[in-house]
């Protein structure tokens, strides 16, 4: 089978190439699933061009997520002609991941694809689009309604971020989307955002508190960008917080939190638990329009995914890019 490998010489030099492998040396798992597509998403970037250490084992395949068929399995949940979708869960770091024509997977770590989501849909989806859905869902726990005021969705022009920004538009609330890219105002406002906003007003070091703007957030960039947005939340808010684009570090104080009551919560995809996956994925069925997510998606082949992560890390794409295992 095809796959892209990821290695380490006895040097230390890094190497990311798509190689032929025996389907004999995949790790053992109880569901083996041919693989229709795989996605980039920004740990993939990161990985795939070394620009920080995401990957734990050498060699490597890439690929933290997948969508496909089940050949085989001994796992009760799962049986030949299954379409399943992966997330997440050491893929790609210390597990062979999921761009290679077959994997072999963990049937405990696997969500059967509802039926209207296709294989390259559910990688067009992928790990941001399930993220977003988190987060949509992690506003929504919190109370946070339309209507309730504005909702500040950063990074928005990359996979969490468009997602986040179709599903709140289609949701009724009034999107605010802050963006590097004054360039896909147009594309944001397909999306449903009602109001684009240069990224550079959130970016820079700012006061522990700030004019009240946001009745939410789902910050996807994390640093000076999620503590000016704390700083801006309105009284009683919710901030969504799953990504550090900009950083890891939080500059910020308690004032948010301790004079305005806001609320911070982590959401994490990578270890989430089954049943909160299987209802982000129902919930992307119903709720995420099929031709927005078209809009926002683009597509390689196997053989295309370096380059692909490349423009990635350069910050040249937006929206979502699936990665095709054959044909």
């Amino acid at each position: 089978m095809r796959a892209l490998l990821l290695e380490k010489d006895a040097t230390g030099v890094f190497s990311a190439a798509v190689k032929t492998i025996e389907t004999a040396s995949l790790p053992p798992g109880d569901v083996q699933v041919d693989i229709d597509y795989s996605t980039l998403n920004f740990k993939d970037g990161l990985a795939i061009t070394q620009k920080a250490p995401v990957v734990r084992t050498w060699p490597m395949v890439a690929g933290i997520d997948g969508a496909g068929v089940v050949i085989s399995s001994t796992h009760a949940g799962f049986k030949p002609g299954d379409r399943v979708v992966h997330n997440g869960w050491g893929l790609g770091e210390n597990r062979w991941g999921c761009m290679s024509e077959q994997a072999s997977l963990q049937g405990d770590w696997l969500v059967k694809l509802p039926d209207a989501i296709s294989t390259r849909q559910a990688m067009a989806i992928g790990t941001a689009g399930y993220t977003a859905m988190l987060c949509v869902m992690a506003l929504q726990e919190q109370g946070v309604k339309p209507g309730a005021g504005d909702v500040l969705v950063t990074g928005s022009t990359g996979g969490v971020g468009s997602v986040a920004v179709a599903l709140l538009a289609r949701a009724g609330y009034r999107v605010v989307a802050a963006t590097g890219k004054a360039a896909e105002a147009d594309y944001l406002a397909a999306l449903g955002a009602a109001q684009v906003i240069d990224r550079g007003e959130l970016s820079a070091a700012g006061k522990p508190l700030q004019k009240e703007r946001w009745a939410a957030v789902v910050d996807t960039v994390g640093s000076h960008t999620l503590a000016n947005a704390l700083a801006q939340t309105r009284y009683g808010g919710v901030v969504a917080a799953c990504g550090l684009a900009q950083g890891g570090d939080l500059p910020t104080t308690v004032m948010p939190f301790i004079l305005r009551g806001v609320r911070l919560i982590g959401v994490d995809s990578v270890m989430a638990p089954l049943a909160l996956r299987q209802q982000a994925w129902a919930r992307l069925a119903q709720d995420l329009d099929p031709a927005l997510l078209d809009r926002m998606t683009s597509e390689v082949d196997l053989d295309g995914a370096v380059a692909a992560a490349q423009r990635l890390m350069d910050g040249q794409v937006r929206g979502r890019v699936v990665v095709r295992m054959r044909g």
